[in-house]
């Protein structure tokens, strides 16, 4: 039989058989949060990563009973904003929304990014992944990857590849496929992901990497042509589209993902309640939907599990870095 006991905070406390404890009393630590939380976000406002941000902190506000404020520092890259949460007091109050940017091709493209990926942060859970597309203008006679390569093959150094820009998650895709495949693939870097896919659809470049999201639509639209996308299984709403390792490419997993840090030497704590929220609001409907809209796919890992993507996932964005020649000082 349950018994219920009054405690000084007043909260309640169930013990027996399906015990539950007051947040404070389930972790090693103070209360917490007990003031305003600021979420560091290295992006402008507008943007899918400020999105996912206003998405989850909306949702964190409404937890904890405490604002969670977004703070847009873009700039450098993501490496202003990213700098700012990393020498931030670790009392949990700084966190920051990470993403593939931050962790993976900053501190790999910059000289002096100025913070360790590794060292300087906390990982507390990977948000979502946005799954990579490779399309091709309509006119290509590819009509598969391997059609694809063995055209690259058959006039190396002829096919152009579009990006949003140099270093952005869409280069690395494209060179990171180039590697894998043994091809050389011409990189023409746009001002925007924007104006790339029109110089896409409009004939000026033979191929692109790009999230679901962004290229889809132009799938279904048809005015683009897409070949695979980067998933464990077949995409449900493109159930003819092949996965990478389907079209013969095994282990490309080149994708946009989303996350949250905080500073290194957060309390562990802080970590478990952090994460303790983020997972229980990934699972929630309207997020699902959110994030579905926004061609993501929600995660939710531990962060210990994060600790090591993050590790595999630099390794992987210093050798494309390093194998494209790609540098910023």
């Amino acid at each position: 039989m349950r018994k219920i006991v009054t405690l000084l905070a007043g909260a309640v406390l169930v013990t027996g058989s399906g015990a539950v404890w007051p947040q404070s009393a389930a972790t090693s630590g103070p209360a917490y949060p007990t003031k305003p939380i600021r979420l560091i976000v290295p992006y402008p406002p507008g943007g899918g990563n400020d999105t996912l941000a206003r998405l989850f902190g909306a949702k964190l506000t409404e937890a904890w009973g405490q604002q969670v404020v977004v703070d847009n520092r873009p700039g450098a890259g993501t490496i202003i904003g990213t700098q700012l949460a990393a020498r931030a007091i670790p009392d949990g109050y700084t966190l920051l929304l990470s993403s593939i940017a931050t962790h993976a091709i900053a501190p790999n493209l910059y000289s002096k990014p100025g913070y360790d990926p590794v060292k300087d942060f906390a990982p507390i859970t990977l948000l979502a992944i946005a799954p990579t597309v490779l399309c091709v203008n309509p006119s290509v006679p590819a009509k598969s990857v391997k059609e694809l390569i063995a055209l690259a093959k058959a006039k190396p150094g002829e096919l152009k590849f579009a990006s949003g820009g140099s270093a952005t998650p869409p280069h690395m895709a494209g060179e990171i496929f180039s590697t894998m495949t043994g091809i050389k693939l011409i990189h023409v870097p746009y001002k925007g992901g924007g104006p790339a896919i029109a110089g896409l659809i409009g004939g000026e470049t033979t191929m692109m990497f790009d999230t679901a999201a962004s290229i889809l639509p132009h799938v279904r639209a048809g005015r683009l042509r897409a070949l695979a996308i980067a998933r464990a299984q077949r995409h449900p709403e493109y159930p003819d589209l092949p996965t990478f390792t389907e079209a013969g490419i095994s282990g490309y997993e080149v994708n946009a993902w989303y996350s949250m840090h905080a500073p290194a030497g957060t309390p562990k704590h802080v970590i478990a309640s952090v994460h303790r929220q983020l997972t229980r609001i990934l699972k929630l409907p309207d997020i699902q939907d959110r994030l579905k809209q926004l061609g993501s796919e929600g995660i939710g890992n531990t962060p210990e599990e994060f600790a090591r993507f993050i590790r595999d996932e630099h390794a992987k964005y210093a050798k494309a870095i390093r194998d494209s020649g790609t540098k910023v000082e």
